[in-house]
């Protein structure tokens, strides 16, 4: 049987490769190794490792990287121990491939241990374009030490073939969180109430805001000028997701907590609202507010505006369902008002595929196995 090494670090990347894991779980001619780290085993943020074995998905190895801090040099350290204890547990589990998503530090660390010690790497979301974070740059570095890529639009798949890519190995194939929101059953809107403890109002937005990591400092600021447009709202809930364990979430996770405490009447948090949960509430909010990937790629398959601060995503293909705004009250408060009157009836085409990249990912590897690690650059 043919291993399959699937990574995952945080509740959001965990939800957008649920339906791969599940399909790979369920092959006959797979095995699933199933490699958990980061912040799902972090108490700080929810011990989310829990939700991942209740979906019935067995937990292969533990790779605990110790993030006691969102300092530049302690995401560094905890980078190094990721990056040890990746290389031990690829020496023990002898995978056939590793399946990575995205951008973040300890998906850098587990792909530099693949590259030395000779596993190939499939790796899913390469060549986007987010100018406003180190992600970026991590991005790119991932692309060139994998093996098999698959990207969310046609534009990210000629960039990765730009970055030297043989163009055989790159596959546009959507993003997989389109997969999701097709697949699962989303709750109804009074058992979600119950599930998650509120009451929805006349209008309701959902408030997921990172640091943008290559700015210093700045997290505090921009996420003050958001709340400041916030607060001005009537009738209005307020459902915030804090941010991951990003350099400088930990100001904007106090600032959250201190607005629901001196607001109750209008707000509630979730360190991890959970897949379901999330995907749920999207469906009923007048707008999703904040500067996720998720509000560029996953939101507007529900054909719901996202309000889009700063340049954190600066570079991604939108839609017209996103309203780019300056982190400050006015531009917020005016990208608000456009999000209030935005209409929902009209049917955009949505840029990321039509919910069959999971499907599309697990075919292209089994029959791409075994994978020649040795590469050579393709010149445009």
């Amino acid at each position: 049987m043919r291993k399959i090494c699937i990574i995952t670090g945080t509740r959001a990347e965990y939800g957008l490769l649920s339906r791969l894991i599940k399909l790979v779980h369920e092959d006959i001619d797979l095995k699933l190794q199933l490699l958990v780290t980061g912040m799902h085993l972090s108490p700080e943020f929810g011990f989310t490792w829990k939700e991942i074995e209740k979906d019935g998905f067995p937990i292969t190895s533990k790779i605990d990287m110790q993030l006691s801090s969102d300092t530049a040099v302690g995401i560094v350290k905890s980078m190094s121990i990721a990056q040890s204890s990746f290389a031990e547990t690829f020496k023990e589990l002898k995978p056939d491939i590793i399946v990575l998503l995205g951008d973040r530090t300890e998906i850098f660390a587990a792909a530099s241990a693949a590259l030395i010690t000779g596993i190939p790497i499939a790796h899913i979301h390469g060549g986007e374009v987010t100018e406003g974070a180190y992600d970026d740059a991590i991005r790119h570095s991932i692309t060139k030490m994998s093996h098999l890529h698959f990207t969310s639009t046609e534009e990210y798949r000629k960039r990765v073939i730009q970055l030297g890519e043989q163009p055989e190995t790159v596959f546009n194939v959507g993003a997989p969180g389109v997969d999701n929101i097709l697949h699962l059953k989303l709750l109804e809107k009074k058992e979600l109430e119950r599930k998650l403890n509120l009451k929805f109002k006349k209008r309701n937005l959902l408030v997921t805001f990172h640091p943008v990591t290559l700015e210093e400092n700045s997290a505090e600021k921009k996420f003050t000028e958001l709340l400041k447009a916030l607060d001005g709202l009537k009738d209005t809930m307020l459902i915030f997701t804090k941010p991951n364990s990003d350099k400088g979430g930990r100001v904007i996770i106090k600032l959250i907590d201190e607005y629901v405490l001196n607001n109750p009447e209008k707000t509630v948090s979730f360190i991890s609202m959970g897949q379901l949960n999330y995907l749920s509430t999207i469906q009923f909010m007048d707008a999703v507010v904040g500067n996720s990937s998720s509000g560029i790629i996953e939101v507007p398959v529900f054909n719901i505006p996202s309000v889009n601060i700063g340049n954190r995503q600066k570079g991604r293909i939108t839609g017209p369902t996103i309203i780019n705004c300056e982190a400050q009250k006015e531009s917020i408060k005016s990208a608000l008002e456009k999000a209030f009157t935005f209409d929902k009836t009209k049917k955009w085409e949505h840029p990321y595929g039509d919910g069959s990249a999971s499907e599309k990912i697990l075919e292209i590897i089994k029959n791409k196995l075994p994978v020649n690690i040795a590469k050579s650059f393709y010149d445009l």
